[in-house]
């Protein structure tokens, strides 16, 4: 099975910025739960563009690749930079 780190940044003109990390297995679906307000808590009130993705062949090393991007800020950072 094939999985997906992805990063989405908000598009919301008169909020705040934000960027989310995610993994899934079904990239389209991910996204638009994300859009429609039924995907991750910290998402809901915002609309979403897709910055990044990556494609991995296994669940755990997708799950690696996504606990290091959620927290290394700078490598977020460059991404978004680099991107969008």
């Amino acid at each position: 099975m094939t999985y997906y780190v992805y990063l989405i940044k908000s598009t919301n003109l008169f909020k705040k910025s934000k960027t989310y990390v995610g993994y899934t297995n079904n990239l389209e679906q991910r996204f638009n739960l994300h859009n429609t307000n039924k995907g991750a808590k910290s998402t809901r009130g915002y609309s979403w563009k897709i910055i990044f993705k990556k494609k991995f062949l296994s669940k755990s090393k997708a799950m690696s690749y996504e606990y290091n991007l959620k927290h290394n800020k700078k490598l977020r950072k460059l991404i978004v930079d680099k991107y969008e």
